[in-house]
């Protein structure tokens, strides 16, 4: 985290200081009600209640219930921008867009823990994921932000987004592994930011083989495959018996005595 990053989180001013803990605290009451008694059934009166502020201070802070329940997420995203905006020009689109990310989960658990409990976010995004006015929202915010980032990358290497595809279809895969491994760990058993980060990287790391290596050779969560010089061997498998393939079905001839029913 930069000095520069930690300013903006931390605001020294007494007077910045004692509204940031009045959003901090807006926030953490908007997301526990959301997520204990759901987002549709949660007022901003309810909000506003629990903080005792008025709601003219909640709309100071946040444009609506969504804003709120998207404001961790938020903080995340415009980390990331800043750090890919931060990467050397030398670096390729992907390896720029892996470290982005990577560098700023190095940070931004800090500042989500300083913000609200981590466990708290966990359940924050499996809201999110159940509530499908949420959802149609997360969507439309995940579609803003790829082609945010294909016109960043599209940038640095001196290309038309319009013209050349490869912005799109590098971020789309990018993207993919995020929201894969987002969703594994927000069902998963760790809350901690550092195995977010710990996932990510190990999914990212596979994109490479995934897109252009050859799935038969051995890798994560290998199993044997029909194709496997060995398969079978070691393995509770029964013969093939005659006919298609590894099917096991009677090819025509076999059922019927020949290929026209001779």
């Amino acid at each position: 985290m930069t000095d520069g990053q930690r300013a903006a989180e931390y605001p020294t001013g007494l007077r910045e200081r004692k509204k940031r803990r009045t959003r901090d605290a807006l926030l953490h009451a908007a997301l526990d009600l959301f997520t204990t008694q759901g987002y549709e059934e949660t007022t901003v009166d309810e909000i506003v209640d629990a903080v005792e502020v008025s709601q003219r201070t909640f709309f100071r802070y946040f444009a609506g219930k969504e804003s709120a329940a998207f404001a961790v997420q938020e903080m995340v995203e415009s980390r990331f921008i800043a750090e890919l905006r931060q990467r050397p020009a030398s670096e390729a689109p992907f390896e720029a867009m892996r470290r982005a990310v990577l560098c700023a989960w190095n940070s931004i658990g800090e500042a989500i823990e300083a913000l609200i409990p981590v466990e708290l976010h966990m359940r924050t995004y499996q809201m999110i994921e159940s509530t499908p006015s949420l959802l149609a929202a997360h969507l439309r915010r995940s579609s803003e932000l790829e082609n945010q980032i294909a016109l960043l990358i599209a940038e640095r290497e001196g290309l038309d987004v319009e013209l050349d595809p490869r912005p799109r279809v590098a971020v789309a895969a990018f993207a993919g592994v995020i929201r894969v491994t987002g969703q594994l760990w927000g069902h998963g058993r760790e809350t901690s930011v550092d195995s977010l980060r710990t996932l990510t990287e190990a999914y990212l790391d596979q994109l490479g083989p995934a897109l252009a290596g050859d799935w038969h050779a051995s890798g994560p969560g290998r199993v044997p495959h029909v194709s496997d010089p060995a398969y079978g061997q070691g393995h509770n498998t029964r013969a093939t018996p005659p006919g298609c393939g590894t099917c096991g079905m009677p090819s025509s001839a076999e059922r019927t005595g020949g290929p026209y029913g001779a």
